[in-house]
């Protein structure tokens, strides 16, 4: 029977969708009594091993359901749960095999009504539990590894959910230290071959302690629960240079040689040093414009702005997806005078369809076109509607050439597809900026090209240099560039045997552009570090491993690669695409004797009453509601002013709701506004000044329709009458006859912008090409 229940959501931050753990019961009085946590973090990769003690304090019994999300980035490699004498333990079976358990297992039910639950979104390991007596505890144990991403100051992020500590001592500020320390065991060792700096944490903690004279490992426990009821973050620094570090993980004894978990696997992480100016713009980028036909009008300002933004030599293309989608070119083309003339006569053409929403098939479309060398590619994707029922297919497209794109997303208003969007760009490490009318969409855009224009680390390649008789085979290879401000792991298996035993060092060289500039950095690490039997670094490099051989399309008349991948994936609890997940009951006096046999015996196979629902599954969406009392009052007056034309004071009115609350002294009680959910996204709460009221907004557009390609004017009739100028104004201000009019235009244009630049930022980027365009002509000052 379907329970009617209440799903408790505990946020974490995990990488992809900013979500934790959820417990999932008919009532709300399964208490977290105390968790037992040990982290060990090796540069950017966490190994979590965690246990939570849960108890039901009412006097009925409760239906349970573990829920937890997996993110591309996270391997969720054991769990179990103990009530009693009972445990109950997911395993992976091969996916044919598993679909037929599936259809053997009675309440499978539960894992269907979770899918239309409205507060969880995304893929997500569930499992139900059945029914908790009262007063009777269920500890689960949860193992799982996680890369960790990186801080803007370069240290590796780690976060655990503030609902994953015991409430009452969050709450109860006369509970003794000794109680916590009963309660709470959060121990976190770290690793790191540079050496490990210092640690930052939001909580009372030991002071930290290296464990090795060289200090390239140390610990540190929490003593408390953070303050403010806030998300554990932790911060870990790290010795020596930032820009390349290694990892060697020892290989597993009990496998074959020249298997993946027979050879030593090295993770490279990668991060570039991106200067802020560069010489020269070198690469520029493929500008892709994706426009749901239900914003055509509000988006044509949009795509003017940004039209006229990019710079002279990158490429671009503008898609509208409705029930289908159509390109303005076949393919991307050069940003010349001619090509943006005719992208923007053609805006117009941009026509309304209230139909579907075909996001998939335009997606599958754009990534079915090869990259283009040097110039990385970039989606601004606006959207207005629902997709329906494909988010699971998007995102698997998404995840696929995640390492070949990067995403900024624009869902407006209460957009259904907002957690889509978000997906989106936290996968492909883009911004997902919400728009809430039509004032802020062009702002907001122009802001998320101006961070798309900065320089990247382009044509990015590895070198490595390895005693005689080892070779290296790429897992998970180097992407073709790295934004500013971000990194990239990559996973290589090490295979053969040396010569010279004794040789236990090997070299990698990172080399990359920035604009004409070239870098290169030289790590040298050791091949023999001390092993690590849970094999963290070979899981991550297991599961990178089995979506390529997913994406290559491997299939069952491949049946050596085949079996290859079940095999993988099954030995090291790691999903893939080839397997499924099921729980199985046992009693604990049972449960010992499974470890001991082959992964594929037929005992493993219990009665189908003993068979438990679990999968891995696709749950739908929530649309995002933000209960604001600030923001609903700067929306309500950017409305009326809109409406009523408002005079220079609304505006500062308006201004002034808007400014940041740091800014402001402290806001009075119905001005307080309850904090959205911590997304890993750039959210900008400022509301864009009302410049289409405050300077004319038809001129504004007229002026910026006339910037030519390399962001010139040329002196017309119709950029002298924009500009609010007579023929004899412009005559008589010319400095010099020997200054030409072309030059002269555009001094005129951009002074022009200038002057309402504090009004509106959109032109910021107008402005920049004009200023590099008359600093490039050889005129007098």
């Amino acid at each position: 029977m379907r329970p009617s229940g209440m799903l408790r959501k505990h946020r974490m931050y995990r990488g992809l969708f900013d979500r934790g753990i959820w417990f999932f019961s008919i009532y709300q009085e399964i208490e977290l009594e105390s968790v037992a946590v040990n982290v060990t973090i090796q540069d950017f990769v966490a190994d979590v091993e965690s246990k939570l003690f849960f108890r039901n304090k009412q006097q009925v019994s409760e239906e349970i359901m573990f829920v937890f999300p997996v993110d591309p980035d996270t391997v969720v490699h054991t769990f179990y749960a103990t009530m009693g004498d009972t445990r109950i333990e997911a395993m992976l079976w091969d996916k044919e095999e598993a679909q037929k358990l599936h259809k053997a297992t009675s309440g499978m039910e539960n894992l269907r009504y979770l899918q239309d639950q409205p507060d969880i979104w995304g893929p997500v390991f569930a499992c139900f539990l059945g029914t908790l007596p009262p007063n009777r505890d269920v500890a689960i144990n949860l193992c799982y590894i996680q890369e960790l991403p990186l801080h803007t100051d370069g240290a590796a992020l780690f976060c655990w959910s503030r609902d994953l500590f015991p409430r009452h001592m969050c709450f109860n500020w006369q509970i003794s230290e000794d109680e916590i320390l009963e309660k709470l065991h959060f121990r976190i060792c770290l690793q790191a071959a540079c050496g490990v700096s210092h640690v930052d944490i939001n909580s009372s903690h030991t002071p930290l302690q290296y464990t090795a004279p060289d200090q390239t490992s140390a610990e540190v426990s929490l003593k408390s629960t953070p303050w403010h009821f806030d998300d554990l973050q932790l911060l870990v620094y790290y010795k020596g240079p930032h820009n390349l570090s290694a990892v060697v993980e020892s290989r597993d004894p009990k496998a074959a040689p020249g298997s993946l978990l027979g050879d030593p696997v090295v993770m490279v992480t990668l991060k570039p040093s991106i200067p802020e100016v560069v010489p020269s713009t070198g690469q520029l980028g493929e500008f892709l414009f994706l426009i749901d036909c239900s914003l055509f009008q509000d988006a044509q300002n949009t795509l003017l702005f940004l039209l006229k933004s990019l710079p002279v030599g990158c490429y671009f293309n503008i898609y509208s997806f409705g029930a289908t989608f159509k390109a303005f070119y076949p393919q991307s083309v050069e940003y010349t005078q001619e090509s943006m003339d005719n992208a923007v006569r053609r805006l117009s053409s941009i026509c309304p369809d209230l139909g579907g929403c075909d996001l998939l098939g335009l997606l599958k479309s754009i990534y079915s076109t090869p990259l283009l060398h040097e110039h990385p590619r970039q989606l601004f994707i606006f959207i207005q509607r629902k997709i329906s029922s494909e988010e699971e297919a998007i995102m698997a497209e998404v995840h696929r050439y995640r390492d070949d794109q990067r995403c900024f997303c624009f869902p407006v208003n209460s957009c259904d597809s907002f957690n889509l969007c978000q997906a989106i760009s936290l996968e492909t490490k883009g911004e997902c900026v919400c728009i809430h009318s039509k004032l802020d969409m062009t702002s907001e855009a122009v802001k998320c090209l101006k961070q798309a224009l900065k320089p990247l680390a382009s044509e990015i390649s590895l070198h490595w240099d390895l005693p005689p008789g080892l070779e290296v085979t790429m897992i998970r290879k180097a992407p073709e560039s790295i934004f500013q401000g971000h990194q990239s792991i990559i996973y290589a298996q090490i295979h053969g045997q040396a010569k010279d035993p004794e040789t236990d060092v090997a070299a990698v060289t990172l080399k990359y552009l920035v604009g004409s500039q070239s870098f290169d950095y030289t790590l040298r690490f050791s091949l023999f570090p001390s092993a690590d039997d849970r094999l963290p670094v070979h899981r991550m490099a297991m599961m990178h491993l089995l979506w390529k051989l997913s994406r290559d399309g491997t299939n069952r008349s491949e049946k050596d690669i085949w079996q290859n991948a079940v095999t993988f994936s099954l030995s090291l609890g790691v999903q893939s695409p080839f397997t499924s997940s099921i729980a199985v009951r046992m009693e604990l006096m049972d449960s010992w004797h499974h470890d001991s046999l082959p992964l594929d015996s037929p005992m493993l196979l219990p009665p189908s009453h003993n068979l438990v629902p679990c999968q891995l599954l696709w749950c739908g969406f929530r649309p995002v509601w933000f209960n604001s009392t600030k923001f609903w009052m700067v929306q309500k007056f950017q409305f009326c002013l809109e409406m009523l034309h408002p005079k220079a004071s609304d505006a500062v009115v308006l201004t002034k709701l808007s400014s940041p609350r740091k800014e402001q002294e402290s806001p009075p009680e119905e001005l307080v506004m309850e904090e959205p959910p911590p997304f890993h996204t750039s959210w900008d709460w400022k509301i864009s000044p009302l410049s289409t009221r405050l300077c004319d907004f038809s001129s504004l557009r007229a002026v910026v329709a006339l910037q030519k390609a390399n962001g010139s004017w040329d002196l017309t009739s119709a950029l002298t009458s924009a500009l609010g100028l007579s023929k004899a104004e412009v005559k008589g201000q010319r400095p010099s006859k020997h200054v030409k009019p072309t030059a002269w235009a555009t001094v005129l244009a951009l002074v022009w912008l200038h002057r309402y630049k504090w009004r509106v930022s959109w032109s910021e980027l107008l402005e920049a090409k004009s200023c590099r365009w008359i600093r490039d002509q050889t005129v007098p000052t």
